[in-house]
C-alpha cells in the first residue's frame, strides 16, 4: 500500500468517523427534545417541530451548553422545574440510545 493509499484511507475514515458522530448527535438532540416536549405537554406534530428547534440549537456553538440554554429557557416559561444534573442524565442517556439505534440501521 503506497503513502497515497494510505492517505485517502486516513481520510475517508475521519470523513466517516465524523458523519457517524453528527448523525449521533442528531439522534441525541432529537430523543432530548421530544423528552422535552414531553415535560411541556406538547404532542405529535408540536412536539417533532419542537425537537427539530432542539437540533438546530445545538448548530449554534460547540458542546451541548447551547441545547440545555434552550431547553432551561422553554421549561422555565412553562414553570417546569427540571434540574440540570436530570438534564445532563437526559443526554448521556439519550447519547447512549441514539448511539445504538444508529449502529444497528
Amino acid at each position: 500500500m503506497s503513502f497515497k493509499d494510505r492517505e485517502e484511507a486516513y481520510e475517508s475514515q475521519y470523513v466517516h468517523d465524523e458523519s457517524l458522530k453528527f448523525r449521533i448527535q442528531a439522534r441525541r438532540d432529537k430523543l432530548f427534545g421530544l423528552w422535552v416536549a414531553e415535560q411541556l405537554g406538547k404532542k405529535g406534530n408540536e412536539a417533532e417541530q419542537y425537537a427539530r428547534d432542539v437540533i438546530n440549537s445545538d448548530l449554534s456553538e460547540p458542546g451541548d451548553e447551547d441545547v440545555k440554554a434552550k431547553v432551561r429557557q422553554d421549561l422555565q416559561a412553562a414553570n417546569v422545574e427540571v434540574h440540570d444534573h436530570l438534564l445532563d442524565r437526559r443526554l448521556d442517556d439519550f447519547h447512549q440510545e441514539a448511539r445504538r439505534q444508529i449502529m444497528t440501521e
